[in-house]
């Protein structure tokens, strides 16, 4: 990619449509980067892909699942030790519907 594939001028444009107020020397940082930016991605246009399965991971995984197991329910005392607030034996939250509706 040349110097003269991303002008001052596009770099200025795009930077006025986003509301954003730069100096020229900023605006030409930007160009500069931009312009790694836009190679990069030339770069990875490049690659050959014909053939190769879409992945959601680039390894393999499996599910660590466990098996369920029936257990006795968590006593109350120790869940209300986790909890940011609590009334008595219950865990306090906040009223989220007006009472006198």
């Amino acid at each position: 990619m040349s110097s003269e594939s991303l002008s001052f001028e596009a770099v200025a444009h795009v930077a006025r449509l986003a509301r954003l107020e730069l100096s020229k020397e900023q605006i030409e940082a930007l160009r500069t980067q931009l312009e790694g930016v836009l190679e990069h991605v030339a770069k990875i246009k490049s690659v050959n892909i014909d053939g190769i399965e879409p992945m959601a991971y680039p390894f393999e995984t499996t599910n660590r699942l466990a098996e369920d197991e029936i257990a006795p329910p968590m006593p109350i005392e120790h869940l209300l030790l986790n909890a940011p607030a609590t009334e008595g034996r219950f865990l306090a939250v906040p009223k989220v519907l007006a009472e006198s509706e």
